[in-house]
């Protein structure tokens, strides 16, 4: 399943962002947002977000 982001928690820092091999993450609003049809769940992000918000559900 593709990588799901709790808004609540999302900072919207960036990290994930410039993370991301698949470029399948933008920020929109000020909170990362993930193209589910881009994304590869690589992980890349989950293990990049300082605030944990980004998991593999």
């Amino acid at each position: 399943m593709p990588a799901k982001v709790n808004t609540d928690e999302c900072t919207g820092c960036g990290i994930c962002v410039d993370e991301c091999p698949a470029t399948a993450i933008e920020l929109k609003n000020e909170k990362a947002k993930v193209d589910e049809e881009e994304c590869t769940e690589c992980g890349t992000c989950v293990d990049s977000c300082p605030n944990s918000a980004i998991k593999m559900e």
